[in-house]
């Protein structure tokens, strides 16, 4: 069986090597040339642990390839996955330019019966859709049937998550069209739930919203804690004990960000307010993202005494560790406001760089934490990455101009960072 991958981002890429990975070819498909040399060439154009090698791993065994021929890939291949963006419009929704613009390529080149696979977010009803694209595009009515397989991958932990599921989610009105997408996966051990297409992209939507609501409200519960003078990180090890509660998710930081929570969460209340249904859950949920950063650069910018003219290391720019993503990523938003504040900002990531129009001669990035460090009046820490946690900072001290701490991911020990001489606050801990 031949597998064709549409767009070649962070999903599709992932996703085309995992099935190589598994033993099927594979064939990905981009109109981005550049993209698509790179690809050929084994170079990725984004960082995730562990893709590069498999990359240069099934190039070298010829399980995968990659094409801009849009007309050959389709017809050469029985089953198509698409999984192309569908980013937030500025009133929440789903864009779904790029997913209709696939869905007529199809139905104009399509040759013989495809099973049409979605792995991209959409929003309910989208694979109903997708039929009367095609349909509409069709030059001969050959068969087709489209299917749901949305992806519920971790960036930072994409291969493993894909090679080691919890689940894997089928939605499919052809019982033998579900079969087919399910013996791709027969070699995971992972359980298969078979639905509706509606009811699985309703289960991507609910279960990112809900992710994002743990994580919201433990970081406004994080705020009481800091008024009260409570280790919210405390709260959370003991909450998360209990099994029906469970550890994930649980760590009060600055907020969330990235590709997946802030999109999806936008895009399931679109929904609801299409059918004229309240979810004042995610509303809260939102507004707390949204405001989360913001009211503690507030509360650090009491404890500094202002950061007019202060010099300030910021330390970790993409959303989480182990990626090069800054989308949603509230270190952005900190830069931005920052920059209100008259701050002189240093800046920092192991692999993220700050787009050129954010760059400034107050705006600086620099390649070690060292340079970075230079003279700050403060250090603002807002990814979790290994190189932060395991630094020699009794040994950075002595680049510091004076020794303010924000963590905003709690990922040091305030004790030991007294003791080494800062002024340490986190996020909701005395």
């Amino acid at each position: 069986m031949n597998i064709l991958i549409v767009g070649m981002g962070y999903v599709g890429v992932t996703t085309g090597l995992v099935f190589a990975e598994l033993g099927w070819n594979v064939t990905g498909l981009d109109t981005d040339t550049m993209k698509i040399q790179e690809l050929s060439e084994g170079k990725l154009s984004f960082y995730e642990p562990g893709l590069d090698l498999l990359l240069v791993k099934h190039l070298a065994s010829q399980q995968i390839r990659f094409t801009t021929s849009l007309a050959t890939a389709i017809r050469d291949n029985s089953v198509i996955f698409l999984c192309v963006g569908t980013p937030s419009d500025k009133d929440g929704s789903a864009d779904l330019q790029a997913i209709r613009g696939a869905a007529k390529s199809i139905g104009t080149y399509m040759n013989d019966y495809k099973i049409i696979t979605v792995k991209s977010t959409v929003p309910i009803e989208t694979n109903r859709k997708m039929v009367d694209w095609i349909k509409e595009s069709q030059n001969h009515p050959y068969p087709f049937d489209v299917v749901s397989n949305p992806e519920f991958l971790r960036e930072g932990s994409a291969l493993y998550d894909s090679l080691n599921p919890d689940r894997i989610i089928i939605g499919s009105d052809n019982e033998q069209a579900a079969n087919v997408i399910a013996s791709l996966y027969a070699k995971l051990t992972a359980p298969i739930f078979k639905t509706t297409p509606k009811t699985a992209e309703m289960i991507k939507y609910a279960s990112n919203a809900f992710l994002a609501a743990k994580i919201s409200y433990v970081n406004e519960l994080s705020r009481l804690c800091e008024t009260l003078e409570i280790n919210v990180s405390d709260v959370t090890t003991a909450m998360g004990m209990d099994h029906r509660i469970g550890p994930h998710f649980l760590r009060a930081g600055i907020g969330y960000g990235g590709s997946c929570f802030p999109k999806d969460s936008k895009a399931l209340l679109f929904t609801a307010k299409e059918q004229k249904i309240e979810l004042r859950i995610l509303e809260k949920v939102i507004d707390i993202n949204d405001t989360q950063s913001t009211h503690f650069l507030n509360i650090w910018e009491q404890k500094l005494g202002g950061f007019n003219h202060k010099t300030v290391a910021i330390l970790g720019i993409s959303f989480k560790p182990d990626t090069d993503d800054l989308r949603e990523a509230p270190s952005i938003s900190i830069i931005q406001q920052l920059r209100t504040k008259q701050a002189n900002l240093r800046v920092h990531d192991p692999v993220a760089k700050l787009p050129a129009a954010l760059l400034s001669k107050k705006v600086q990035q620099f390649d070690t934490i060292e340079m970075t460090l230079q003279q700050c009046d403060a250090i603002i820490l807002c990814s979790e990455w290994k190189d932060y946690i395991g630094a020699d900072w009794a040994k950075l001290r002595a680049s510091l101009n004076d020794f303010f701490i924000f963590d905003g991911r709690n990922m040091l020990n305030g004790k030991e960072m007294k003791d080494l001489g800062y002024y340490y606050f986190g996020i909701g801990n005395r």
